[in-house]
């Protein structure tokens, strides 16, 4: 059996490095998943964990979506190192270590705990799936994943990202314990930039309007309004009325002001909107 923890270069491929290591669990492909990337969960002597690659092609023609080509995948699964290296948040997926291999890289993680709450859209009207369950959750459940959601996005700013695809799919959730892993950070930009693709990757149900417009900013306001609609998303149940919402009138507007699509109306950085979240929770605790 193959230690992956004890590696850092094999001449191995992908594929065959992690099925000498273990027994597979899963494994994700296009068939999944339309970044193009291919990942197993396998169960070693070590533990079980999570290992990402770019794939060793391109998906086959008839691939749900056109996918980035695999030097581009590299690049961002290296981006995806950047940040697990220079991050230490408990709400960040752990990364155990990174092997070389003549693809490009292999990226050991823990396994998380807990359940990914983004499904297919064929499954969102199943109240057995993780996401109708997560959304239907005991309002401290999903304040909890709020305040690390917050919490991780602040110190990811501070270090100098701006977020990216960010949404339900990049959010593991243990329901009995409450605690939030996030995943798939690979597309987060180092600081501002322009929005040079036009149509952004990510869900449009999270996105901000920016990121529809080539040539728009993309900062920190941008990372604030994927921030509020997760919340108001799930906060409310999916009915999207701040009526709804689990956490209160106060925090409720903290939202409604996030999710605004002017951009100068938002909270003008993750800081601000997490200390604004902060200040009304601790205002709805007060006796």
């Amino acid at each position: 059996m193959t230690d992956l923890l004890s590696l850092t270069r094999s001449d191995l491929t992908p594929e065959e490095l992690v099925r000498s290591a273990g027994e597979v669990l899963a494994r994700f492909d296009h068939r999944t998943q339309d970044s193009g990337n291919v990942a197993w969960l396998v169960r070693t002597s070590s533990g079980e964990f999570f290992v990402k690659s770019a794939g060793e092609e391109m998906p086959p023609i008839g691939a749900p979506v056109p996918v980035l080509d695999r030097p581009s995948r590299v690049h961002l699964l290296r981006t995806a190192v950047e940040i697990a290296r220079g991050i230490d948040h408990p709400a960040l997926a752990r990364l155990r270590t990174v092997i070389e291999v003549p693809s490009g890289p292999v990226l050991v993680y823990d396994r998380a705990p807990g359940e990914l709450v983004g499904v297919p859209s064929a499954r969102r009207d199943d109240p057995d799936s993780s996401y109708r369950r997560f959304a239907s959750a005991p309002p401290a459940v999903r304040l909890s994943v709020f305040d690390q959601l917050l919490e991780a996005h602040r110190a990811l700013e501070v270090a100098g990202w701006v977020a990216c695809d960010l949404y339900d799919g990049c959010l593991m959730v243990d329901l009995a314990t409450g605690h939030l892993t996030l995943i798939d950070l690979d597309t987060y930009r180092r600081g501002p930039s322009t929005n040079d693709m036009g149509r952004m990757f990510g869900s449009s149900r999270f996105m901000a309007p920016e990121e529809f417009t080539k040539g728009a900013p993309l900062d920190a306001r941008t990372t604030v309004y994927t921030l509020g609609r997760l919340l108001r998303h799930f906060g409310t149940g999916l009915t999207e009325d701040l009526e709804d919402f689990c956490g209160g009138s106060a925090r409720a507007a903290v939202v409604e002001r996030a999710t605004q699509r002017e951009r100068t109306v938002r909270q003008g950085s993750v800081g601000e909107l997490a200390a604004e979240w902060t200040a009304a929770r601790d205002a709805g605790a007060a006796p």
